[in-house]
Protein backbone atom coordinates (compact mmCIF):
# COMPACT_ATOMS: atom_id res chain seq x y z
CA UNK A 1 0.00 0.00 0.00
CA UNK A 2 1.94 3.39 -1.04
CA UNK A 3 2.54 5.35 1.89
CA UNK A 4 0.06 8.29 1.20
CA UNK A 5 -2.49 5.98 1.92
CA UNK A 6 -1.47 4.46 5.17
CA UNK A 7 -3.86 5.47 7.99
CA UNK A 8 -2.26 7.55 10.48
CA UNK A 9 -1.34 6.07 14.09
CA UNK A 10 -0.41 8.18 17.33
CA UNK A 11 3.11 6.85 17.76
CA UNK A 12 3.83 7.66 13.75
CA UNK A 13 7.04 9.27 13.22
CA UNK A 14 7.04 11.72 10.43
CA UNK A 15 7.18 9.71 7.19
CA UNK A 16 8.33 12.11 4.82
CA UNK A 17 8.97 11.66 1.16
CA UNK A 18 11.37 14.60 -0.61
CA UNK A 19 9.25 17.33 -2.39
CA UNK A 20 10.24 17.00 -6.44
CA UNK A 21 10.09 20.47 -7.13
CA UNK A 22 8.68 23.61 -6.03
CA UNK A 23 4.76 23.29 -4.50
CA UNK A 24 3.27 26.49 -6.29
CA UNK A 25 0.14 26.28 -3.85
CA UNK A 26 2.53 27.50 -0.74
CA UNK A 27 3.83 30.24 -2.41
CA UNK A 28 0.58 31.10 -3.70
CA UNK A 29 -0.61 30.83 0.19
CA UNK A 30 1.88 32.90 1.24
CA UNK A 31 1.14 35.72 -1.47
CA UNK A 32 -2.22 35.99 -0.45
CA UNK A 33 -0.69 36.41 3.37
CA UNK A 34 2.00 38.98 1.85
CA UNK A 35 -0.85 40.53 0.03
CA UNK A 36 -3.45 41.00 2.69
CA UNK A 37 -0.39 42.39 4.75
CA UNK A 38 0.46 44.63 2.31
CA UNK A 39 -3.04 46.32 1.99
CA UNK A 40 -3.34 46.58 5.94
CA UNK A 41 -0.34 48.36 6.05
CA UNK A 42 -0.68 50.27 3.13
CA UNK A 43 -3.85 51.82 5.17
CA UNK A 44 -2.91 51.78 8.87
CA UNK A 45 0.97 53.23 7.50
CA UNK A 46 -1.15 56.05 5.43
CA UNK A 47 -4.28 57.19 6.29
CA UNK A 48 -4.10 55.31 10.16
CA UNK A 49 -6.77 52.92 12.01
CA UNK A 50 -8.39 55.57 13.56
CA UNK A 51 -9.48 57.40 9.93
CA UNK A 52 -10.75 54.41 8.23
CA UNK A 53 -14.37 54.32 8.19
CA UNK A 54 -16.42 51.70 9.42
CA UNK A 55 -16.95 50.22 5.95
CA UNK A 56 -12.81 49.98 5.79
CA UNK A 57 -12.88 48.19 9.46
CA UNK A 58 -15.43 45.85 8.75
CA UNK A 59 -15.40 44.00 6.28
CA UNK A 60 -12.05 44.83 4.96
CA UNK A 61 -9.72 45.89 7.41
CA UNK A 62 -11.40 42.82 9.66
CA UNK A 63 -10.29 40.66 7.01
CA UNK A 64 -6.57 41.31 6.66
CA UNK A 65 -6.54 39.30 9.97
CA UNK A 66 -5.94 36.29 8.72
CA UNK A 67 -2.65 37.75 7.26
CA UNK A 68 -0.37 37.24 10.51
CA UNK A 69 -1.23 33.54 11.17
CA UNK A 70 -1.60 32.63 7.89
CA UNK A 71 2.04 34.15 7.08
CA UNK A 72 3.19 32.38 10.12
CA UNK A 73 1.69 28.69 9.58
CA UNK A 74 3.05 28.82 5.97
CA UNK A 75 6.61 29.43 7.33
CA UNK A 76 6.29 26.28 9.23
CA UNK A 77 4.88 24.25 6.25
CA UNK A 78 7.50 25.73 3.98
CA UNK A 79 10.28 24.09 6.64
CA UNK A 80 9.05 20.89 6.75
CA UNK A 81 8.68 20.54 2.82
CA UNK A 82 12.21 21.77 2.14
CA UNK A 83 14.04 20.71 5.61
CA UNK A 84 12.23 18.20 8.28
CA UNK A 85 13.52 15.03 5.85
CA UNK A 86 16.97 16.41 5.30
CA UNK A 87 17.31 16.40 9.42
CA UNK A 88 18.00 12.70 9.22
CA UNK A 89 20.96 13.08 6.32
CA UNK A 90 24.70 13.78 6.03
CA UNK A 91 23.89 16.96 4.07
CA UNK A 92 21.84 18.22 7.37
CA UNK A 93 24.58 20.57 9.01
CA UNK A 94 25.09 22.25 5.27
CA UNK A 95 21.26 22.98 5.28
CA UNK A 96 21.32 24.38 9.11
CA UNK A 97 23.82 26.70 8.57
CA UNK A 98 21.53 27.77 5.39
CA UNK A 99 18.74 28.46 7.78
CA UNK A 100 20.98 30.63 9.79
CA UNK A 101 22.94 32.20 7.46
CA UNK A 102 18.92 33.58 6.14
CA UNK A 103 18.47 34.83 9.83
CA UNK A 104 21.09 37.24 9.69
CA UNK A 105 20.04 38.32 6.49
CA UNK A 106 16.54 38.66 7.89
CA UNK A 107 17.88 40.59 11.44
CA UNK A 108 19.92 42.87 8.59
CA UNK A 109 16.90 44.12 6.91
CA UNK A 110 14.76 44.25 10.08
CA UNK A 111 17.15 46.60 11.68
CA UNK A 112 17.22 48.37 8.12
CA UNK A 113 13.64 48.79 8.04
CA UNK A 114 13.16 50.01 11.20
CA UNK A 115 15.37 53.11 10.57
CA UNK A 116 13.09 53.55 7.53
CA UNK A 117 9.94 53.04 9.54
CA UNK A 118 10.84 55.34 12.39
CA UNK A 119 13.04 58.33 9.98
CA UNK A 120 9.68 60.47 9.33
CA UNK A 121 8.38 60.70 13.35
CA UNK A 122 10.94 59.91 15.76
CA UNK A 123 14.29 61.57 16.84
CA UNK A 124 17.68 59.81 16.52
CA UNK A 125 17.88 58.65 19.89
CA UNK A 126 14.86 56.82 19.73
CA UNK A 127 15.89 54.81 16.50
CA UNK A 128 19.08 53.87 18.05
CA UNK A 129 17.15 52.77 20.75
CA UNK A 130 14.79 50.36 19.02
CA UNK A 131 18.05 49.61 17.30
CA UNK A 132 19.34 48.17 20.63
CA UNK A 133 16.17 46.28 21.42
CA UNK A 134 15.20 48.98 24.02
CA UNK A 135 11.89 49.43 22.29
CA UNK A 136 9.80 48.78 18.97
CA UNK A 137 8.60 49.33 16.29
CA UNK A 138 5.67 48.33 14.71
CA UNK A 139 4.91 47.24 11.01
CA UNK A 140 8.78 45.73 10.57
CA UNK A 141 8.02 43.71 13.70
CA UNK A 142 7.39 40.24 11.60
CA UNK A 143 10.62 40.59 10.29
CA UNK A 144 12.36 40.51 14.11
CA UNK A 145 10.51 37.66 15.18
CA UNK A 146 11.38 35.82 11.74
CA UNK A 147 15.21 36.36 12.36
CA UNK A 148 14.85 34.88 15.73
CA UNK A 149 13.11 31.92 15.44
CA UNK A 150 15.60 31.11 11.85
CA UNK A 151 18.16 30.33 15.00
CA UNK A 152 15.77 28.19 17.24
CA UNK A 153 13.78 26.17 14.48
CA UNK A 154 16.83 24.49 12.59
CA UNK A 155 17.75 22.97 16.40
CA UNK A 156 13.87 21.62 16.60
CA UNK A 157 13.49 20.09 13.64
CA UNK A 158 15.99 16.87 14.02
CA UNK A 159 14.21 16.44 17.25
CA UNK A 160 10.58 17.01 15.74
CA UNK A 161 11.55 14.67 13.07
CA UNK A 162 12.37 11.33 15.29
CA UNK A 163 8.85 12.28 17.86
CA UNK A 164 5.93 10.00 17.12
CA UNK A 165 2.53 11.97 16.73
CA UNK A 166 1.41 12.20 19.79
CA UNK A 167 4.42 13.64 21.58
CA UNK A 168 4.20 16.63 18.66
CA UNK A 169 0.26 17.34 19.14
CA UNK A 170 1.43 17.29 23.26
CA UNK A 171 3.87 20.25 22.22
CA UNK A 172 1.60 22.46 20.46
CA UNK A 173 -0.42 22.23 23.63
CA UNK A 174 1.96 22.36 26.10
CA UNK A 175 3.05 25.72 23.83
CA UNK A 176 0.11 27.06 24.12
CA UNK A 177 -0.89 26.23 27.64
CA UNK A 178 2.73 28.19 28.95
CA UNK A 179 1.50 31.20 26.92
CA UNK A 180 -1.23 31.84 29.49
CA UNK A 181 0.30 30.74 31.95
CA UNK A 182 3.54 33.19 31.69
CA UNK A 183 1.17 36.34 30.68
CA UNK A 184 0.92 36.59 34.05
CA UNK A 185 4.57 37.16 34.81
CA UNK A 186 6.42 40.31 34.89
CA UNK A 187 9.87 38.55 33.62
CA UNK A 188 11.55 41.16 36.47
CA UNK A 189 9.87 44.34 35.10
CA UNK A 190 11.37 43.62 32.10
CA UNK A 191 8.39 43.99 28.88
CA UNK A 192 11.29 43.92 26.20
CA UNK A 193 11.90 40.27 27.17
CA UNK A 194 8.07 39.22 27.84
CA UNK A 195 7.31 40.79 24.17
CA UNK A 196 9.72 38.93 23.01
CA UNK A 197 8.86 35.79 24.42
CA UNK A 198 5.16 35.66 25.12
CA UNK A 199 4.05 39.08 23.60
CA UNK A 200 3.20 42.23 25.68
CA UNK A 201 0.45 44.60 25.39
CA UNK A 202 2.35 47.91 25.03
CA UNK A 203 4.93 46.19 22.08
CA UNK A 204 3.51 45.81 18.91
CA UNK A 205 5.74 42.56 18.68
CA UNK A 206 5.37 38.93 18.25
CA UNK A 207 6.19 36.23 21.13
CA UNK A 208 8.58 33.30 20.35
CA UNK A 209 6.49 31.37 22.63
CA UNK A 210 3.30 32.22 21.89
CA UNK A 211 3.57 32.29 17.61
CA UNK A 212 5.34 28.53 17.97
CA UNK A 213 2.28 26.57 18.31
CA UNK A 214 1.44 28.23 15.00
CA UNK A 215 5.08 26.95 13.56
CA UNK A 216 4.51 23.78 14.71
CA UNK A 217 1.08 23.56 13.32
CA UNK A 218 2.29 24.52 10.14
CA UNK A 219 5.15 21.12 10.67
CA UNK A 220 2.50 18.95 10.80
CA UNK A 221 0.28 20.51 7.86
CA UNK A 222 4.02 20.66 5.50
CA UNK A 223 4.45 16.77 6.60
CA UNK A 224 0.70 16.02 5.75
CA UNK A 225 1.07 17.84 2.51
CA UNK A 226 4.40 15.99 1.40
CA UNK A 227 2.89 12.94 2.19
CA UNK A 228 -0.42 13.20 -0.34
CA UNK A 229 -0.12 16.22 -2.14
CA UNK A 230 0.71 13.97 -5.39
CA UNK A 231 -2.08 12.06 -4.71
CA UNK A 232 -5.84 13.65 -5.79
CA UNK A 233 -7.84 11.97 -3.52
CA UNK A 234 -5.59 12.19 -0.28
CA UNK A 235 -4.70 16.15 -1.21
CA UNK A 236 -8.79 16.41 -1.28
CA UNK A 237 -9.28 14.77 1.87
CA UNK A 238 -6.43 17.26 3.65
CA UNK A 239 -8.44 20.44 1.91
CA UNK A 240 -11.65 19.27 3.36
CA UNK A 241 -9.89 18.48 7.01
CA UNK A 242 -8.39 22.32 6.78
CA UNK A 243 -11.25 23.80 5.65
CA UNK A 244 -13.36 21.90 7.90
CA UNK A 245 -11.05 23.09 11.01
CA UNK A 246 -10.96 26.54 9.72
CA UNK A 247 -14.56 27.15 9.50
CA UNK A 248 -15.40 25.50 13.12
CA UNK A 249 -12.77 27.68 14.37
CA UNK A 250 -14.43 31.10 12.70
CA UNK A 251 -18.04 29.56 13.77
CA UNK A 252 -16.61 29.66 17.38
CA UNK A 253 -15.44 33.09 16.72
CA UNK A 254 -19.00 34.09 15.81
CA UNK A 255 -20.65 31.91 18.96
CA UNK A 256 -18.51 34.19 21.67
CA UNK A 257 -19.58 37.05 19.63
CA UNK A 258 -23.09 36.10 19.32
CA UNK A 259 -23.03 35.24 23.13
CA UNK A 260 -21.93 38.82 24.04
CA UNK A 261 -24.91 40.43 22.16
CA UNK A 262 -22.77 42.44 19.90
CA UNK A 263 -21.26 40.60 16.95
CA UNK A 264 -20.66 44.46 15.52
CA UNK A 265 -18.83 45.12 18.47
CA UNK A 266 -17.19 41.75 18.47
CA UNK A 267 -15.48 41.79 14.69
CA UNK A 268 -15.06 45.56 14.81
CA UNK A 269 -12.59 45.44 17.95
CA UNK A 270 -10.48 41.92 15.93
CA UNK A 271 -10.08 44.80 13.25
CA UNK A 272 -8.76 47.15 16.08
CA UNK A 273 -5.98 44.45 16.68
CA UNK A 274 -7.81 43.58 19.82
CA UNK A 275 -6.23 40.36 21.08
CA UNK A 276 -3.87 40.34 18.43
CA UNK A 277 -0.61 41.55 21.48
CA UNK A 278 -0.72 39.23 22.98
CA UNK A 279 -2.88 37.01 21.29
CA UNK A 280 -6.16 36.10 22.66
CA UNK A 281 -9.08 33.65 22.76
CA UNK A 282 -11.68 35.45 20.06
CA UNK A 283 -8.56 37.14 17.59
CA UNK A 284 -6.42 34.10 17.70
CA UNK A 285 -10.19 31.61 16.84
CA UNK A 286 -11.08 34.25 13.50
CA UNK A 287 -7.56 34.71 12.44
CA UNK A 288 -6.23 30.94 12.51
CA UNK A 289 -9.66 30.15 11.19
CA UNK A 290 -9.76 32.01 8.16
CA UNK A 291 -5.58 31.02 7.88
CA UNK A 292 -7.12 27.49 7.19
CA UNK A 293 -9.22 27.99 5.04
CA UNK A 294 -7.00 30.43 2.81
CA UNK A 295 -4.55 27.71 2.86
CA UNK A 296 -7.14 25.07 2.06
CA UNK A 297 -8.42 27.02 -1.10
CA UNK A 298 -4.82 27.78 -2.29
CA UNK A 299 -3.85 23.71 -2.16
CA UNK A 300 -7.34 23.51 -3.78
CA UNK A 301 -6.62 25.60 -6.66
CA UNK A 302 -2.98 24.33 -6.87
CA UNK A 303 -0.96 24.82 -9.90
CA UNK A 304 -3.70 26.59 -11.74
CA UNK A 305 -4.52 29.06 -9.01
CA UNK A 306 -1.20 29.52 -8.34
CA UNK A 307 -0.71 30.57 -12.43
CA UNK A 308 -4.55 32.66 -12.35
CA UNK A 309 -3.05 34.50 -9.32
CA UNK A 310 0.31 34.97 -10.66
CA UNK A 311 1.59 38.17 -8.97
CA UNK A 312 0.51 36.79 -5.27
CA UNK A 313 2.31 33.49 -6.41
CA UNK A 314 5.50 34.99 -7.32
CA UNK A 315 5.31 37.94 -4.17
CA UNK A 316 4.47 34.57 -2.08
CA UNK A 317 7.66 33.01 -3.93
CA UNK A 318 10.32 35.41 -2.35
CA UNK A 319 8.22 36.78 1.05
CA UNK A 320 11.45 39.14 2.24
CA UNK A 321 12.00 40.54 -0.86
CA UNK A 322 7.94 41.73 -1.03
CA UNK A 323 8.17 42.84 2.75
CA UNK A 324 11.22 45.36 1.64
CA UNK A 325 9.97 46.59 -1.41
CA UNK A 326 6.49 47.90 0.47
CA UNK A 327 8.03 49.00 3.79
CA UNK A 328 10.51 50.89 1.43
CA UNK A 329 7.97 52.39 -0.73
CA UNK A 330 5.43 52.78 2.14
CA UNK A 331 7.43 53.97 4.86
CA UNK A 332 10.61 55.83 2.95
CA UNK A 333 9.18 57.23 -0.11
CA UNK A 334 5.34 58.10 0.31
CA UNK A 335 5.41 59.13 4.27
CA UNK A 336 8.95 60.40 4.47
CA UNK A 337 10.13 61.95 1.04
CA UNK A 338 6.88 63.08 -0.42
CA UNK A 339 5.07 63.62 3.46
CA UNK A 340 2.08 61.57 2.33
CA UNK A 341 0.83 60.43 5.35
CA UNK A 342 -2.83 61.80 6.04
CA UNK A 343 -3.25 63.26 2.35
CA UNK A 344 -4.91 60.04 1.12
CA UNK A 345 -8.42 58.40 1.60
CA UNK A 346 -8.93 55.14 2.38
CA UNK A 347 -9.85 54.01 -1.14
CA UNK A 348 -6.63 55.68 -2.38
CA UNK A 349 -4.69 53.84 0.19
CA UNK A 350 -6.34 50.29 -0.08
CA UNK A 351 -5.85 51.49 -4.30
CA UNK A 352 -2.10 51.99 -3.44
CA UNK A 353 -1.81 48.95 -1.56
CA UNK A 354 -3.04 46.96 -4.50
CA UNK A 355 -0.50 48.67 -6.83
CA UNK A 356 2.14 47.92 -4.11
CA UNK A 357 1.22 44.06 -4.46
CA UNK A 358 1.55 44.27 -8.08
CA UNK A 359 4.83 46.25 -8.05
CA UNK A 360 6.44 43.81 -5.38
CA UNK A 361 5.82 41.04 -7.75
CA UNK A 362 7.35 43.25 -10.83
CA UNK A 363 10.57 43.74 -8.62
CA UNK A 364 10.98 40.52 -7.88
CA UNK A 365 10.47 39.26 -11.63
CA UNK A 366 12.95 41.89 -12.59
CA UNK A 367 15.45 41.00 -9.97
CA UNK A 368 15.11 37.54 -10.79
CA UNK A 369 15.82 38.75 -14.48
CA UNK A 370 18.52 40.56 -13.93
CA UNK A 371 20.65 37.69 -12.37
CA UNK A 372 19.63 35.31 -15.20
CA UNK A 373 20.68 37.80 -17.93
CA UNK A 374 24.29 38.81 -15.98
Amino acid sequence: MPLNWMPVKWTDKPQLPKAEGRIEAIDLARGIAIGLMILSHAVSGLVGIRNVPDWGMVPIHFLTKFSSSLFIMVFGIALAVAFLSHTQTDDWPRRRLKLWLRAVEVWFWYKALTVFEMLPYYPPSEIVDALLYGRFAIWVEILGFYAIALLWVPLILPLWARAPLWSRLATIGALTALTVWLQSFTFGGNDILKALLVDHEDHYTWGQISRAPLILIGLLIGEALLRCYSEPATRRRLVLTLLGLGALMIAGFYGLAFASDDVHAAMLAVANNVGKHPPGLEFMLFSLGGALVLLALALAGGAKAAKALMPLTIVGSDALKAFIFHIVVIFLVLRFLLEGEGIYSYPQALGIGGLLIVGAAAWIWLSRWLAAHR
